[in-house]
């Protein structure tokens, strides 16, 4: 049974997965401002109902999009740093996740521009964004993050 003093030690685990995290969130963070930089070039390659999913996008979910990126980086960084914030800010960050997600699935005709193989991206980003919520929580508990 480990001394009251080993409750504080994060696991080898802790640090990883907080590391992957943070990577994990910095690269949406990169797609973040590819999509919102993206050039009339890149916008003409595109076929015409990617161009028109793409093109609808309204600011409201562009403002998800960077909620979600900033907020799961932020939370990420705090994991890493152990800050009790991490929390919330990943609840945060899950909820842009949910906004963006959710216009795309079920206000846009994503699944038959991108086929069911469009979804599997999006899907993976909604389970690592419930698994972060998860896993803070879980360090917070075990008073790893305070």
């Amino acid at each position: 049974m480990p001394g009251t003093s080993d409750l504080n030690q994060p696991t080898r685990a802790f640090w990883v997965i907080s590391g992957v995290a943070l990577l994990w969130n910095l690269v949406g963070v990169m797609t973040y401002f590819m999509s919102v930089t993206i050039s009339p070039e890149a916008l003409a390659a595109m076929s015409d109902a990617e161009r028109s999913l793409y093109s609808g996008i309204p600011a409201w979910v562009t403002s998800a999009y960077a909620i979600a990126v900033f907020g799961g980086s932020a939370a990420s960084l705090a994991l890493v740093l152990r800050k009790a914030w991490a929390v919330p800010v990943f609840v945060v960050s899950l909820v842009g996740i949910l906004v963006q997600m959710g216009h795309g699935f079920f206000m846009t005709d994503m699944l038959e521009v991108r086929g069911v193989a469009g979804a599997i991206l999006p899907l993976m980003i909604v389970v690592v964004a419930l698994y972060l919520v998860w896993f803070s929580l879980s360090s917070k508990k075990k008073r790893w993050i305070g």
